[in-house]
C-alpha cells in the first residue's frame, strides 16, 4: 500500500481494503476503470485519490462528479467516516456503476449517498457543498462548466480536479471562459500529474 505520509488509521486501511475487494468483485463484469490502470491498483486508484482528501481534510461536503468505479468519491467518503462528520454525493447517472457506488458505500460505511442523475442536473438535486471533485471526467473548461452551478453561487466553494501532463493546455483554454484562482498541487502518486485547486470562479465578460 502506498498512500501520503500523514497517518491513516489501522480502521480506515481496513475499510479501504474492503472496498478493493469489492471493487476487484465487480470489475470482473462491470467496466469500472480501463484494465490498463488495474495493475498497481492501490497507488494508480485508491492513493491517487486519498491525495483529494488530504488536501482538504476537514468536514466537508463534498460533490463528487462522475463518480464512476469511486475514484475519488468512495475514498473520501472512507475518510470522513474516520471522523464522523462530512459528507459526499456520488454523482454517477451509469445505473451499473451506482449499484456499484451504493454496494461500495453498504460494506465500507463510507459517509456518502449516489446520485444517478446527469452532472449537469445535479446542482438541482444537491444545491449546496463545501467541495467538489473529479477524477479522468473531462477537460478543465467542461469541468469548470459542471462545477460552476454551484461555485459561482457560493464563492467559498473548491474544486479538486486529477490532471494528466498537459494540465497546462487545459488550463489556458479554461482562461478563455472564465477567471479563477488556481493552486497546481504536484501529485505524490503519478509523476507530471497534478491536482488543480480552483477557487473563486467567475465568467468572463
Amino acid at each position: 500500500m502506498q498512500l501520503n505520509a500523514k497517518r491513516v488509521s489501522r480502521e480506515t486501511v481496513d475499510r479501504l481494503e474492503r472496498f478493493e475487494a469489492l471493487f476487484q468483485k465487480w470489475a470482473r463484469t462491470i467496466n469500472l476503470v480501463a484494465p490498463s490502470t488495474k495493475v498497481d491498483f492501490w497507488k494508480r486508484h485508491i492513493a491517487d485519490s486519498a491525495q483529494i482528501f488530504q488536501l482538504s481534510p476537514e468536514p466537508a461536503v463534498w460533490v463528487d462528479l462522475g463518480s464512476g468505479g469511486g475514484f475519488p468519491g468512495i475514498i473520501t467518503a472512507i475518510f470522513l467516516a474516520e471522523l464522523g462528520e462530512g459528507w459526499v454525493h456520488l454523482i454517477e447517472s451509469n445505473q451499473k456503476k451506482a449499484s456499484f457506488l451504493r454496494t461500495a458505500i453498504a460494506e465500507t460505511g463510507g459517509r456518502a449517498s449516489v446520485h444517478p442523475v446527469r452532472i449537469e442536473a445535479a446542482v438541482q438535486t444537491v444545491p449546496r457543498c463545501d467541495r467538489i471533485s473529479a477524477r479522468a471526467l473531462a477537460e478543465l473548461p467542461l469541468l469548470l462548466d459542471y462545477a460552476s452551478g454551484w461555485m459561482l453561487s457560493n464563492p467559498a466553494v473548491k474544486a479538486y480536479l486529477h490532471k494528466g501532463r498537459d494540465y497546462a493546455a487545459e488550463v489556458d483554454k479554461a482562461h478563455g471562459r472564465w477567471n479563477f484562482d488556481l493552486v497546481q498541487h504536484a501529485s505524490v502518486v503519478e509523476d507530471d500529474s497534478v491536482i488543480l485547486e480552483v477557487s473563486q470562479l467567475q465568467r468572463r465578460v
